[in-house]
C-alpha cells in the first residue's frame, strides 16, 4: 500500500459541490482508502485569469493501485464530472492531480510525480500541509505568501 496525496480543484458548475462529490468518489476507488481530507479553500485562478475563483482541497489516500492505475481512476472521475481540456489553465468542473505518490519520483508522458508545479501554488500547499504538517513544504508555502488562498470551511 502506498500513501498518495491528490489535489482537487473546481471553478465551474457549483465548485464546492464538485469538490465534495469528489471526496465521496475518491472514497470509492478500488484498492484505495481515503485517510484524510483538507478543509476547502478559495483561490484566484492562475495563468488564464478571466475565470471564476477555484475551490481547492487535498486528500491523503492509501492505495494498492500503481501510480498509473490511480491516475486512470482520477481521469475517470474527472470525466464523470464533465471535465474538458480546452486549453492550459482553462476553467474546469473538476481537476484531480497526483501530488505525491509515496516517495516515488515518476517521469512519464502521462504523469510526473511529485507534481511539477505544486511547490509554486499556495492553493495546493496550504491544504496539503493542513493534513500532513510533517511534509517538508513550509518554506515553499512561505514563498507563495503573495497568493490569496482563503480557507472557507
Amino acid at each position: 500500500m502506498t500513501i498518495a496525496y491528490v489535489g482537487i480543484g473546481s471553478n465551474l458548475d457549483e465548485p464546492r459541490k464538485q469538490v465534495l462529490e469528489a471526496f465521496t468518489e475518491l472514497e470509492r476507488l478500488p484498492q484505495t482508502r481515503l485517510l484524510k481530507k483538507s478543509s476547502l479553500y478559495r483561490s484566484a485562478p492562475m495563468g488564464h485569469a478571466a475565470q471564476p475563483d477555484f475551490i481547492n482541497a487535498v486528500v491523503q489516500l492509501e492505495t494498492g493501485l500503481p501510480a498509473e492505475g490511480l491516475l486512470a481512476e482520477l481521469l475517470a472521475v474527472e470525466g464523470r464530472h464533465g471535465r474538458e481540456r480546452s486549453f492550459p489553465n482553462a476553467p474546469r468542473t473538476l481537476d484531480l492531480d497526483i501530488l505525491l505518490f509515496g516517495n516515488a519520483g515518476i517521469q512519464s508522458a502521462a504523469l510526473t510525480v511529485p507534481h511539477p508545479r505544486m511547490h509554486e501554488r499556495a492553493f495546493v500547499l496550504k491544504p496539503l500541509l493542513e493534513i500532513a504538517p510533517g511534509l517538508p513544504f513550509q518554506a515553499q508555502l512561505d514563498s507563495c505568501k503573495d497568493q490569496k488562498v482563503e480557507r472557507i470551511d
